[in-house]
């Protein structure tokens, strides 16, 4: 959430406009936007964590709904849920767009569809989670092979294409398709079961060597997909070598973080900096997403640029500078609402 406020204050495109004619520092620039189409870059890590870490929530906060309440309320807070992400997803489209557009793109929606999947399931063992998980991908697998079989993932020619002009009579110029959140469910539904390990009484030690194991077995499958040619890495797409593979990284950091904050017990204050952004994470997104990018941008550069440009410094490094300023707002902004007990939730 931290990575997706600084992206709506400007920070990755005015960064790497500063550095890009830098060697070594447009290379760290480039990993901060989304790899054109078959690669992998840092950024496209971003969106699976979302997903991923939503589904690791799910048993905390449905375990503990239902022990003051029924599965009936909890199955219509899910849906009204799922209804509001949906929803907001479309209009944040229109804001972009500066006009009424049905476009279903944006990462809340897939979100609304992924909740869906793993709620609808989680009542089952986690072998059974996971061999779901798998046949998503599978089914990913035949519909664009079915429906292209000598080539299955050109950018714009692809069955997710083709089913976006079913959806909304055009395709994303730039390669996104709606039908990502039938492979996507994988990262929710991995999140599920690794959230209700978390949950289990059993030894920590036995967690750690769980979440490494299929962390790296999903990791190292994704790359051997690219590697062999039999399923480009290709985020636009998630394709099932780009989901195992970000999949198996999400596992990976929530062992390292596991291991660190509840094993190890170094839980430190300045954590508090990060974490504060998820009390109130779907609002702040819509907030950054709406007013940041349309109003904070234009008002912080009142400031940075008055000050800034009259002591010669240049364009692009005043624009980092009020990027950060910018994100500043949105995190204070954030931080006086936890402290104040005001949540918005969805």
């Amino acid at each position: 959430m931290f990575l997706l406020i600084a992206e709506a204050a400007g920070f990755h495109h005015s960064f790497y406009e500063l550095v890009k004619d830098t060697p070594f520092l447009s290379g760290l620039g480039q990993q901060l936007h989304h790899h054109p189409w078959h690669g992998f870059r840092f950024w496209d890590l971003i969106q699976p964590f979302f997903m991923f870490i939503v589904g690791v929530a799910m048993p905390f906060s449905i375990g503990k709904r239902l022990k003051t309440g029924n599965r009936k309320a909890v199955t219509r807070h899910i849906l009204q849920r799922c209804f509001l992400l949906f929803a907001f997803g479309v209009l944040l489209h229109c804001v972009y767009s500066h006009a009424l557009v049905w476009e279903l793109w944006n990462v809340l929606v897939q979100l609304a569809f992924t909740i869906l999947i793993a709620y609808a399931i989680m009542n089952l063992s986690n072998r059974n989670q996971l061999l779901i998980s798998i046949g998503l991908l599978v089914l990913t697998e035949l519909l664009y092979r079915f429906y292209d079989p000598a080539a299955p993932f050109n950018n714009g020619a692809s069955f997710g294409s083709f089913m976006d002009r079913v959806f909304m009579g055009k395709i994303n110029g730039d390669g996104w398709v709606t039908i990502n959140f039938i492979p996507t469910a994988a990262h929710t539904i991995w999140g599920v079961v690794c959230g209700r390990l978390l949950l289990n009484k059993s030894e920590s030690s036995q967690k750690l060597k769980a979440f490494v194991l299929w962390g790296s077995i999903a990791m190292v499958l994704g790359i051997a997909l690219d590697i062999l040619n039999i399923t480009p890495v290709i985020k636009r797409l998630a394709t099932s070598s780009f989901t195992l593979l970000s999949g198996g990284i999400a596992v990976l950091v929530l062992t390292l973080f596991y291991w660190y904050i509840d094993v190890k017990g170094n839980a430190k204050k300045w954590m508090r900096f990060f974490s504060v952004v998820g009390t109130n994470s779907i609002f702040i997104y819509l907030f950054a997403e709406t007013v940041g990018i349309q109003w904070f941008r234009g008002f912080g550069k009142i400031f940075t640029h008055g000050i800034l440009n009259p002591l010669g410094m240049g364009e692009h490094s005043i624009m980092v500078i009020n990027s950060l300023f910018v994100l500043l707002i949105f995190w204070y902004l954030t931080y006086f609402l936890d402290k104040k007990k005001v949540y918005f939730k969805v």
